[in-house]
Protein backbone atom coordinates (compact mmCIF):
# COMPACT_ATOMS: atom_id res chain seq x y z
CA UNK A 1 0.00 0.00 0.00
CA UNK A 2 1.34 3.61 -0.89
CA UNK A 3 2.06 6.16 1.05
CA UNK A 4 0.20 9.49 0.96
CA UNK A 5 3.01 11.24 -0.60
CA UNK A 6 2.90 8.25 -3.14
CA UNK A 7 -0.52 8.75 -3.82
CA UNK A 8 -0.49 12.22 -4.18
CA UNK A 9 2.39 12.13 -6.93
CA UNK A 10 -0.40 9.36 -9.05
CA UNK A 11 -3.05 11.90 -8.22
CA UNK A 12 -0.89 15.17 -9.68
CA UNK A 13 0.56 12.49 -12.52
CA UNK A 14 -3.03 11.67 -13.47
CA UNK A 15 -4.14 15.24 -13.37
CA UNK A 16 -1.55 15.82 -16.07
CA UNK A 17 -2.47 13.18 -18.56
CA UNK A 18 -5.56 14.07 -18.23
CA UNK A 19 -5.36 18.14 -18.56
CA UNK A 20 -2.58 17.52 -21.84
CA UNK A 21 -5.01 14.91 -23.44
CA UNK A 22 -8.57 16.76 -22.63
CA UNK A 23 -6.02 20.13 -24.02
CA UNK A 24 -5.37 18.37 -27.06
CA UNK A 25 -8.73 17.80 -28.41
CA UNK A 26 -9.88 21.08 -26.55
CA UNK A 27 -7.76 23.23 -28.87
CA UNK A 28 -8.85 20.81 -31.91
CA UNK A 29 -12.30 21.48 -31.41
CA UNK A 30 -11.71 25.42 -30.96
CA UNK A 31 -8.85 25.85 -33.06
CA UNK A 32 -8.68 22.96 -35.80
CA UNK A 33 -11.92 23.25 -36.47
CA UNK A 34 -13.97 26.18 -35.15
CA UNK A 35 -11.51 28.74 -36.45
CA UNK A 36 -11.87 28.60 -39.97
CA UNK A 37 -15.70 27.88 -39.80
CA UNK A 38 -17.19 31.18 -39.66
CA UNK A 39 -19.18 30.54 -36.27
CA UNK A 40 -18.27 30.80 -32.43
CA UNK A 41 -19.43 27.65 -29.99
CA UNK A 42 -21.02 29.13 -26.97
CA UNK A 43 -18.75 30.20 -23.61
CA UNK A 44 -15.59 31.98 -22.98
CA UNK A 45 -13.83 30.23 -26.19
CA UNK A 46 -16.19 31.41 -28.07
CA UNK A 47 -15.81 34.90 -27.29
CA UNK A 48 -12.58 34.55 -27.67
CA UNK A 49 -12.81 32.95 -31.25
CA UNK A 50 -14.66 36.13 -31.82
CA UNK A 51 -12.12 38.59 -30.99
CA UNK A 52 -9.98 36.89 -32.51
CA UNK A 53 -11.94 36.88 -36.01
CA UNK A 54 -11.86 40.66 -35.31
CA UNK A 55 -8.65 41.66 -33.91
CA UNK A 56 -6.43 38.58 -34.55
CA UNK A 57 -6.11 38.25 -31.11
CA UNK A 58 -4.70 34.69 -30.01
CA UNK A 59 -7.67 32.49 -28.70
CA UNK A 60 -5.98 30.44 -25.56
CA UNK A 61 -4.29 33.72 -24.47
CA UNK A 62 -7.81 35.62 -24.62
CA UNK A 63 -9.63 32.91 -23.34
CA UNK A 64 -7.04 32.77 -20.16
CA UNK A 65 -7.56 36.70 -19.45
CA UNK A 66 -11.27 36.88 -20.24
CA UNK A 67 -11.48 33.78 -17.14
CA UNK A 68 -9.22 36.03 -14.68
CA UNK A 69 -12.28 38.19 -13.77
CA UNK A 70 -14.80 35.26 -13.90
CA UNK A 71 -12.58 33.06 -11.06
CA UNK A 72 -12.06 36.67 -9.05
CA UNK A 73 -16.23 36.87 -9.26
CA UNK A 74 -16.48 33.21 -8.33
CA UNK A 75 -13.84 32.33 -5.28
CA UNK A 76 -16.32 31.95 -2.92
CA UNK A 77 -18.74 30.09 -4.44
CA UNK A 78 -16.29 27.10 -6.68
CA UNK A 79 -13.89 27.10 -4.12
CA UNK A 80 -10.09 27.05 -3.94
CA UNK A 81 -9.64 23.40 -5.01
CA UNK A 82 -11.10 23.86 -8.41
CA UNK A 83 -10.20 26.97 -8.96
CA UNK A 84 -6.26 25.68 -8.80
CA UNK A 85 -7.07 22.62 -10.94
CA UNK A 86 -8.99 24.91 -13.40
CA UNK A 87 -6.38 27.41 -13.17
CA UNK A 88 -3.66 24.52 -14.22
CA UNK A 89 -6.19 23.27 -17.08
CA UNK A 90 -6.48 26.56 -18.51
CA UNK A 91 -2.85 27.35 -18.83
CA UNK A 92 -2.12 24.14 -20.79
CA UNK A 93 -4.75 24.28 -22.47
CA UNK A 94 -3.43 28.17 -23.95
CA UNK A 95 -0.31 26.51 -24.29
CA UNK A 96 -1.60 23.92 -26.98
CA UNK A 97 -4.24 26.79 -28.68
CA UNK A 98 -1.81 29.13 -29.09
CA UNK A 99 1.15 27.33 -29.05
CA UNK A 100 1.09 23.78 -30.20
CA UNK A 101 -1.49 23.93 -33.25
CA UNK A 102 -0.70 26.99 -34.94
CA UNK A 103 2.27 24.42 -36.56
CA UNK A 104 -0.32 22.37 -38.15
CA UNK A 105 -3.16 23.36 -40.76
CA UNK A 106 -6.84 24.03 -39.54
CA UNK A 107 -9.49 22.32 -41.28
CA UNK A 108 -11.21 24.82 -44.01
CA UNK A 109 -13.42 22.62 -45.35
CA UNK A 110 -17.68 21.89 -45.24
CA UNK A 111 -18.51 24.57 -42.14
CA UNK A 112 -21.33 21.55 -41.51
CA UNK A 113 -18.32 19.14 -40.64
CA UNK A 114 -16.32 21.91 -39.08
CA UNK A 115 -18.69 22.55 -36.31
CA UNK A 116 -20.01 18.61 -35.87
CA UNK A 117 -16.45 18.13 -35.73
CA UNK A 118 -15.29 20.75 -33.14
CA UNK A 119 -18.56 19.81 -30.43
CA UNK A 120 -16.80 16.13 -30.41
CA UNK A 121 -13.49 17.61 -29.89
CA UNK A 122 -14.64 20.24 -27.33
CA UNK A 123 -16.90 17.42 -25.90
CA UNK A 124 -14.36 14.67 -24.98
CA UNK A 125 -11.81 17.34 -24.13
CA UNK A 126 -13.87 18.91 -21.38
CA UNK A 127 -15.04 15.51 -20.51
CA UNK A 128 -11.85 14.45 -19.54
CA UNK A 129 -11.06 18.07 -17.23
CA UNK A 130 -14.29 16.69 -15.73
CA UNK A 131 -13.12 14.03 -14.74
CA UNK A 132 -10.85 15.19 -12.81
CA UNK A 133 -12.65 17.44 -11.11
CA UNK A 134 -11.13 20.37 -13.05
CA UNK A 135 -12.71 22.86 -16.09
CA UNK A 136 -12.25 24.65 -18.16
CA UNK A 137 -13.03 27.65 -16.45
CA UNK A 138 -15.61 30.60 -18.23
CA UNK A 139 -19.49 29.51 -18.18
CA UNK A 140 -18.86 27.13 -15.67
CA UNK A 141 -17.76 29.42 -12.80
CA UNK A 142 -19.91 31.71 -14.04
CA UNK A 143 -23.16 29.67 -14.03
CA UNK A 144 -22.63 28.18 -10.76
CA UNK A 145 -22.62 32.67 -9.04
CA UNK A 146 -25.02 33.33 -10.30
CA UNK A 147 -27.22 30.14 -9.26
CA UNK A 148 -25.99 31.04 -5.85
CA UNK A 149 -27.45 34.31 -6.44
CA UNK A 150 -31.17 33.03 -8.53
CA UNK A 151 -31.15 29.47 -6.54
CA UNK A 152 -34.61 29.14 -8.67
CA UNK A 153 -33.01 29.35 -11.89
CA UNK A 154 -31.51 26.27 -13.12
CA UNK A 155 -27.78 25.60 -13.82
CA UNK A 156 -28.43 24.39 -17.33
CA UNK A 157 -30.83 27.45 -18.37
CA UNK A 158 -28.13 30.07 -17.27
CA UNK A 159 -25.18 28.26 -19.41
CA UNK A 160 -28.11 27.80 -22.07
CA UNK A 161 -28.65 31.83 -22.31
CA UNK A 162 -24.99 32.67 -21.85
CA UNK A 163 -23.85 30.07 -24.76
CA UNK A 164 -27.17 31.51 -26.69
CA UNK A 165 -26.18 35.59 -25.93
CA UNK A 166 -22.05 34.49 -27.34
CA UNK A 167 -23.60 32.31 -30.40
CA UNK A 168 -25.68 35.00 -31.52
CA UNK A 169 -22.77 37.71 -31.52
CA UNK A 170 -21.30 35.52 -34.48
CA UNK A 171 -24.35 36.91 -36.63
CA UNK A 172 -22.68 40.57 -36.86
CA UNK A 173 -19.09 39.09 -36.69
CA UNK A 174 -19.39 36.64 -39.60
CA UNK A 175 -21.77 38.01 -40.77
CA UNK A 176 -24.30 35.31 -42.29
CA UNK A 177 -27.46 34.08 -39.79
CA UNK A 178 -25.75 30.25 -40.53
CA UNK A 179 -23.11 31.29 -38.07
CA UNK A 180 -25.42 31.15 -35.55
CA UNK A 181 -27.11 27.82 -36.56
CA UNK A 182 -23.30 26.53 -36.76
CA UNK A 183 -22.20 27.58 -33.19
CA UNK A 184 -25.80 25.90 -31.82
CA UNK A 185 -25.43 22.55 -33.63
CA UNK A 186 -21.37 22.79 -32.15
CA UNK A 187 -22.50 23.63 -28.55
CA UNK A 188 -25.25 20.96 -28.73
CA UNK A 189 -23.11 18.05 -30.18
CA UNK A 190 -20.54 19.00 -27.36
CA UNK A 191 -22.87 18.71 -24.55
CA UNK A 192 -24.36 15.54 -25.67
CA UNK A 193 -20.49 14.08 -26.08
CA UNK A 194 -19.73 15.10 -22.55
CA UNK A 195 -23.37 13.14 -21.28
CA UNK A 196 -22.13 10.37 -23.16
CA UNK A 197 -18.55 10.17 -21.89
CA UNK A 198 -19.33 11.24 -18.40
CA UNK A 199 -22.33 9.03 -18.23
CA UNK A 200 -22.97 7.06 -21.00
CA UNK A 201 -20.42 4.38 -20.80
CA UNK A 202 -22.04 2.75 -17.88
CA UNK A 203 -25.86 3.32 -18.90
CA UNK A 204 -28.63 0.70 -18.28
CA UNK A 205 -31.70 0.65 -18.02
CA UNK A 206 -34.08 -0.19 -14.79
CA UNK A 207 -37.33 -2.31 -15.10
CA UNK A 208 -39.63 -1.60 -12.81
CA UNK A 209 -42.94 -4.25 -13.48
CA UNK A 210 -45.91 -4.27 -11.08
CA UNK A 211 -47.21 -7.82 -11.46
CA UNK A 212 -49.85 -10.25 -9.53
CA UNK A 213 -47.11 -12.97 -10.73
CA UNK A 214 -44.06 -12.10 -8.97
CA UNK A 215 -42.41 -15.19 -9.44
CA UNK A 216 -43.38 -17.02 -12.46
CA UNK A 217 -42.63 -13.09 -13.50
CA UNK A 218 -39.29 -13.07 -12.48
CA UNK A 219 -38.22 -16.76 -13.00
CA UNK A 220 -39.30 -16.14 -17.02
CA UNK A 221 -37.07 -12.79 -17.07
CA UNK A 222 -34.30 -15.16 -15.52
CA UNK A 223 -34.45 -17.72 -18.63
CA UNK A 224 -34.64 -14.77 -20.81
CA UNK A 225 -31.92 -12.59 -20.18
CA UNK A 226 -29.86 -14.34 -17.02
CA UNK A 227 -30.22 -10.96 -15.01
CA UNK A 228 -31.63 -11.07 -11.40
CA UNK A 229 -34.80 -9.89 -9.84
CA UNK A 230 -35.21 -7.76 -6.62
CA UNK A 231 -39.03 -8.70 -5.58
CA UNK A 232 -40.89 -5.84 -3.33
CA UNK A 233 -44.09 -6.48 -1.52
CA UNK A 234 -46.70 -3.82 -2.69
CA UNK A 235 -50.53 -2.58 -2.46
CA UNK A 236 -52.30 -1.09 -4.76
CA UNK A 237 -54.03 2.20 -3.07
CA UNK A 238 -56.86 2.18 -5.41
CA UNK A 239 -57.58 -1.36 -5.48
CA UNK A 240 -56.24 -2.39 -1.96
CA UNK A 241 -54.85 -5.50 -3.86
CA UNK A 242 -51.28 -6.97 -3.00
CA UNK A 243 -48.58 -6.96 -5.83
CA UNK A 244 -44.96 -7.61 -6.90
CA UNK A 245 -42.67 -4.85 -7.63
CA UNK A 246 -39.96 -6.40 -9.62
CA UNK A 247 -36.56 -4.39 -10.50
CA UNK A 248 -34.34 -5.65 -13.05
CA UNK A 249 -31.04 -3.76 -13.79
CA UNK A 250 -30.32 -4.67 -17.63
CA UNK A 251 -28.85 -3.32 -21.03
CA UNK A 252 -30.69 -1.22 -23.25
CA UNK A 253 -30.27 -3.97 -25.72
CA UNK A 254 -31.72 -6.83 -22.99
CA UNK A 255 -35.21 -4.30 -22.38
CA UNK A 256 -36.87 -5.47 -25.20
CA UNK A 257 -36.63 -9.43 -24.25
CA UNK A 258 -37.57 -8.61 -20.66
CA UNK A 259 -40.74 -6.77 -21.62
CA UNK A 260 -41.52 -9.90 -24.06
CA UNK A 261 -40.51 -12.21 -21.02
CA UNK A 262 -43.19 -9.92 -18.91
CA UNK A 263 -46.17 -10.77 -21.58
CA UNK A 264 -45.34 -14.11 -21.63
CA UNK A 265 -45.98 -14.49 -17.62
CA UNK A 266 -48.35 -11.81 -17.12
CA UNK A 267 -50.07 -10.15 -19.75
CA UNK A 268 -51.95 -7.61 -17.04
CA UNK A 269 -48.62 -6.64 -15.59
CA UNK A 270 -47.50 -2.80 -14.88
CA UNK A 271 -43.60 -2.26 -16.81
CA UNK A 272 -41.94 0.43 -16.83
CA UNK A 273 -38.82 1.27 -18.45
CA UNK A 274 -36.28 4.34 -17.10
CA UNK A 275 -32.77 5.10 -17.69
CA UNK A 276 -29.62 5.07 -15.76
CA UNK A 277 -26.57 6.89 -15.78
CA UNK A 278 -24.93 4.17 -14.28
CA UNK A 279 -24.88 0.27 -13.13
CA UNK A 280 -22.41 -0.98 -10.47
CA UNK A 281 -22.47 -4.54 -9.27
CA UNK A 282 -22.57 -8.12 -10.94
CA UNK A 283 -22.75 -8.04 -14.62
CA UNK A 284 -22.26 -4.86 -15.23
CA UNK A 285 -19.12 -2.07 -14.06
CA UNK A 286 -17.24 -2.91 -10.45
CA UNK A 287 -18.55 -0.61 -7.82
CA UNK A 288 -14.60 0.12 -7.40
CA UNK A 289 -14.03 1.45 -10.51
Amino acid sequence: MGTKKDVLIKQILLDLIYNIAGSILYAAGIYTFAGNGGFAPGGVSGLALIMNHLWALPVGTVTLLLNIPLIAISYRTVGKRLLIKSGVTMVISTIFLDVVFPLFPAYSGNRMMAALFSGVFLGAGMALFYIRGSSSGGIDFLALTIKKKKPHITIGIITMLIDLAVILLGVPVFGDIDSVLYGVLATFVATVVIDKILYGIGAGTLAVIVTGKGKETAKRIAEAVDRGVTSLNAVGAYTGQERDVLLCACSKAEAYMIRAAVREADKEAFIMFTETSEVFGEGFKDAGE
